[in-house]
């Protein structure tokens, strides 16, 4: 499944730390970067003006919920 969100620098740590609990890899990219959406650094580098993709194949309500939260209006 992929998500488009939009994340801020004081999102970064709350948005890790759940995605960190989830048993399945998560991918957060843009443009042609991917990082592992588990690790703080890879995510805080990121460029927080454009829309990023969450990438993940799994299911958990708690970052499911995060990401609805976090997500850019259609």
């Amino acid at each position: 499944m992929v998500r488009e969100i939009r994340l801020t620098p004081n999102d970064v740590q709350h948005f890790v730390n759940v995605a960190s609990r989830c048993d399945f890899d998560i991918d957060i990219s843009y443009n042609r970067y991917v990082v592992d959406a588990k690790s703080f650094l890879g995510v805080y580098g990121l460029d927080f003006r454009k829309p990023l993709k969450v990438s993940y194949e799994g299911h958990d309500s708690e970052f499911e919920e995060l990401l609805r939260r976090l997500a850019i209006a259609s």
